[in-house]
């Protein structure tokens, strides 16, 4: 939490508890009936559940094994690799899958649950699919200076299933690739065949 202190964060729980109260209320509920009494401290506690995150990148990528064999110009590719994460506009959520593949460079191998829990990193907190196909992908680079990397993520937005056009059979698809596996063709082709291009 980025409040100071136990006290900061149960005066924010307070301040978000009454807005949603309010929000109840705007809805043309009562907030106060059987029912949905809680219902704005469950909010708030799904929302913080949402977010926890399970660690700092530097660390998740930050031990690798330097004693596997494995040819430095092989590619390493994860997925699908389940996510939830929250839609920053709306604060909806949106669900979908990642694929997330590297060719090690100079820092060595990195354990695959490793790639589970980048994914996780960036995904829980209010998030926009493109920032968050960036930033698994620039983690990959600042932290494991790999020869290439790449990640396409796949996923359905409840912003837009559930409000405004309403269309929730829309799939987005993002990918981001970074070194060899972008400037070389089989590279890239190679990354894209393995991840079946997000499908």
């Amino acid at each position: 939490m980025g409040c100071a202190g136990e006290e900061g964060e149960a005066h924010l729980r307070g301040q978000a508890e009454a807005g949603l109260r309010a929000l109840i209320r705007l809805m043309g509920d009562d907030p106060d009936r059987p029912g949905v009494t809680e219902t704005p401290a469950r909010v708030v506690q799904a929302y913080l559940e949402l977010a926890e995150q399970p660690g700092d990148p530097a660390v998740l990528l930050g031990t690798v094994f330097d004693d596997v064999e494995y040819p430095s110009d092989e590619m390493i590719a994860v997925g699908p690799i389940d996510f939830v994460s929250i839609c920053e506009h709306h604060l909806l959520p949106f669900t979908g899958q990642a694929w997330v593949g590297y060719v090690p460079g100079g820092a060595g191998v990195v354990g695959l649950s490793k790639l589970a829990r980048l994914v996780d990193h960036y995904a829980r907190r209010p998030q926009v699919q493109e920032r968050l196909t960036t930033q698994i992908v620039q983690a990959l680079v600042d932290h494991l200076d790999p020869q290439g990397a790449g990640c396409v993520v796949r996923s359905s937005h409840a912003c837009m299933g559930l409000r405004g056009v309403r269309k929730p059979g829309a799939v987005m698809v993002t990918s981001v690739l970074r070194g060899l596996m972008r400037r070389d063709p089989a590279s890239r082709a190679e990354f894209m065949a393995l991840t079946n291009g997000g499908r």
